[in-house]
């Protein structure tokens, strides 16, 4: 990108077509137009932003190096925010898709403990109703 253009959320939102698709990804532009064929997850996803604020959506997958290295190819300018604009998004890039991954991960492994933790107390229940069960019927034999 040789120059940079400043372009408004209303300029950005006028490219929203298959042909002519801008995306905002942390208030830079890109132009996906001549990539979204070759986007890995479908034009479907690109145009389900097209003309918009894409960095949430960008984030959320955990895109890989390359993709970012793509990103600088397409990029057109850098948005001109004005009064009324949305509140730009929270998300922070990542620099690479490892630490998003061991993130995602460390959410998971306690979800997945949580749910070792209580089948194991389910199991132990389930054997201890058994164990009476078993007694009182030899019990009452």
């Amino acid at each position: 990108m040789s120059s940079t253009l400043e372009l408004t959320y209303q300029d950005v939102a006028e490219h929203n077509t298959k042909k002519d698709i801008y995306v905002v990804i942390h208030d830079k532009i890109y132009d996906c137009a001549q990539f979204i064929d070759e986007h890995p997850g479908g034009e479907e996803v690109l145009l389900d932003c097209a003309g918009q604020d894409a960095t949430e959506a960008f984030e959320d997958v955990g895109h890989s190096d390359e993709a970012r290295e793509t990103l600088d190819k397409i990029q057109v300018g850098v948005l001109k925010r004005q009064p009324g604009d949305p509140a730009p998004k929270a998300s922070v890039p990542v620099s690479s898709g490892s630490s998003s991954s061991s993130s995602d991960t460390t959410g998971f492994g306690i979800g997945v403990y949580f749910l070792l933790l209580v089948g194991g107390a389910l199991g132990y229940f389930a054997f201890q109703y058994m164990a009476k069960q078993e007694q009182a019927k030899a019990g009452a034999a």
